[in-house]
């Protein structure tokens, strides 16, 4: 495969980057070549290939810097082996550490817990202040980032948005239980039992929907758990709608209920506890899970198991194929794109045929290994390559065969930068950070593999993608994130709430992915907060978060900007219940919006049996 010459950051990037994810763009002027004069020299290319995390024993040690280069490293001496702007060396980027280092920004100064602001601590949560506890994020504060690289030729795009984002730390308060509700839909399958004989959900009354006020959606159900779970609680996957079922993962079961009045229809009970899932099924409805290979702490994330999800029904079911001792399986992800399924883990990854389990294609040749997938219409893999300094990684992305695993084009960012998150796979935006020195930074890279531009984001802007519970480095997923959204020359994202108390608010900032910079700014409702889920018929769609007596609900906000359309507006009598859900999880279709929690937990048996886990509204 030739490498094209490396490329210069585009003029006034999305900001330097940040302290992972927590902070505001910043038009990144300081650090810039003049106006049209480009960098010394093209960004610096490694001798040697870079290395994961030093935990990681086997795949990561360092290597002598005599030894080949892998895959995708320049053949020969040349430019790219040369220091230059992007590399450590100074040059006209490189004399401050790079747009988002020279400014820590808002997200290492002070880290907030979730999708940028403190949250209620429910039982269960995440404890607070691990890797993945973040705030807002500034990718964009300082000068543009140096994080350009090398790009090695081909084509891609990605569809799916994803999101770098925190876990979340919040204060030990419990939502208070409240009734099952059993609202009747317009539309939708009857209830039916089709499971294991355990009954076909939990009793419930039209009480919520009381207090419905003429414009209001109703209640048409809310799910209370029914699981007796492990001290610590349970981890929620999903939930996945197909056709007139909607589908969540829970502890050592599987179950589909009834978009219209969330009775269960089926449950698959699983041998072990159930450990990892893809964000998205195959188009006709079928997942692969990561269930553990055995009930004991010492069980490892390394059985997958596929279901149809239309039915219930389990498919294949086999182990990981382990590439040598080093291979890790305590924590894998998994990423789905056409009828093939990755499995992506520290140093090694596998792909499996999702109708029959056979093994597409395993570990690839090479210093550059993937740990983690996007999936979609596209496969993009983000790989670590082996390097002589552990504190000093080297990262490549790159769009995949989905069938064969051979790369169609490989992009290098400059050395320091991992590649933690896929915000979008079509049009392909990507996020990257140096966490030693928390800075953040995004990309869009064009079909070939080129880059496009590096966005830089106004200043006082702090921005914090919701990507879930931890950073996505190793073990972690790598698409999956809330809080932005992506169409060909457009990408759309949040910022944090810029007031606290009862009036939190914020505005969705949009970027032209030609040149990075911002092209207008939409505030949300007031006193309310938004995120962007996806784009729904060439608009944005928007949750509009549940506030202090004001129900949520679902938007649309036009590319062009302007006030969002409220398509399903959550009562205000059940905004409480509606924000009381722990890391919530947002779905939209058919009409009817659907909440879940991220995590079931509670300090006893008795409060367990009254924790909220889903609800639903419809018109």
């Amino acid at each position: 495969m030739t490498q094209p010459p490396s490329q210069q950051p585009p003029q006034g990037g999305f900001g330097a980057p940040q302290e992972p994810p927590q902070g505001s763009p910043q038009p990144a002027t300081p650090g810039q070549p003049p106006q049209g004069q480009p960098p010394a020299q093209p960004p610096q290319m490694p001798a040697a290939p870079p290395t994961p995390p030093p935990a990681q024993p086997g795949y990561g040690y360092p290597q002598a810097p005599a030894q080949a280069p892998g895959y995708g490293y320049p053949q020969q001496p040349g430019p790219y082996n040369q220091p230059g702007p992007y590399g450590q060396q100074p040059g006209p980027y490189g004399q401050q550490p790079g747009p988002y280092a020279q400014q820590p920004g808002p997200y290492g100064q002070q880290p907030q817990p979730g999708y940028g602001y403190p949250q209620q601590q429910y039982p269960g949560a995440p404890i607070p202040g691990g890797p993945g506890g973040t705030g807002g994020g500034n990718p964009f504060k300082g000068k543009p980032a140096v994080i350009i690289g090398a790009a090695v030729a081909a084509a891609i795009v990605v569809a799916g948005g994803v999101f770098l984002a925190t876990s979340g730390g919040d204060d030990d308060k419990k939502p208070v239980a409240q009734e099952s509700t059993d609202g009747k839909a317009p539309n939708g399958s009857p209830s039916v039992d089709e499971g294991d004989g355990n009954g076909a959900g939990r009793p419930g009354d039209d009480d919520l929907n009381v207090g419905r006020k003429p414009g209001e959606a109703k209640v048409l159900w809310l799910q209370k758990n029914d699981v007796d779970l492990p001290r610590n609680g349970a981890d929620v996957y999903g939930p996945w709608v197909v056709g007139d079922t909607v589908v969540k993962g829970m502890y050592r079961a599987v179950s589909g209920y009834s978009v219209a009045d969330g009775k269960r229809k089926w449950t698959l009970k699983l041998p072990a506890d159930m450990c990892a899932a893809p964000s998205q099924t195959t188009t006709d409805g079928k997942i692969v899970v990561g269930v553990k290979n055995g009930t004991t702490d010492k069980a490892d994330c390394s059985d997958l198991q596929m279901i149809d999800l239309n039915t219930g029904k389990a498919g294949w079911k086999k182990s990981i194929k382990k590439n040598g001792i080093w291979d890790m399986m305590s924590d894998i992800s998994l990423a789905i794109s056409a009828d093939t399924v990755t499995v992506g883990r520290t140093s090694n990854s596998n792909a499996y045929r999702v109708s029959d389990g056979k093994e597409l294609f395993g570990k690839p040749a090479g210093n550059c290994q993937p740990f983690a997938f996007a999936g979609g219409p596209k496969l993009i893999a983000a790989s670590s390559c082996r390097t002589d300094d552990l504190d000093n990684p080297q990262h490549q992305i790159q769009e995949i065969d989905a069938a064969t695993g051979k790369p169609k084009w490989t992009y290098r960012p400059a050395r320091g930068w991992e590649i933690d998150r896929v915000y979008s796979v079509s049009p392909l935006v990507v996020s990257l950070t140096q966490r030693e020195k928390k800075k953040w930074s995004i990309l869009a890279i064009k079909e070939n593999g080129t880059l496009r531009s590096q966005l830089v984001g106004d200043k006082g802007d702090k921005f914090a993608p919701d990507c879930g519970s931890a950073f996505a480095i190793f073990g972690k997923s790598l698409d999956g994130c809330v809080g932005v959204a992506a169409d060909a020359n457009t990408f759309y994202m949040a910022t944090e709430p810029d007031s606290s108390g009862t009036a939190r608010t914020n505005k969705v900032v949009a970027f032209n992915l030609n040149t990075g910079k911002p092209k207008w700014k939409a505030a949300a409702p007031a006193e309310q907060t938004v995120k962007p889920l996806r784009m729904e018929g060439g608009n944005v769609l928007l949750y509009v978060e549940a506030g202090y007596n004001k129900g949520g609900g679902i938007a649309t906000l036009a590319p062009s900007g302007g006030t969002p359309q409220m398509l399903l507006r959550h009562p205000e009598s059940t905004s409480q219940i509606e924000s009381s859900f722990y890391n919530a999880k947002v779905v939209y279709a058919g009409g009817r919006s659907f909440i879940a929690s991220g995590r079931v937990s509670a300090s006893n048996d008795k409060e367990e049996l009254e924790t909220k886990t889903m609800m639903a509204f419809g018109k």
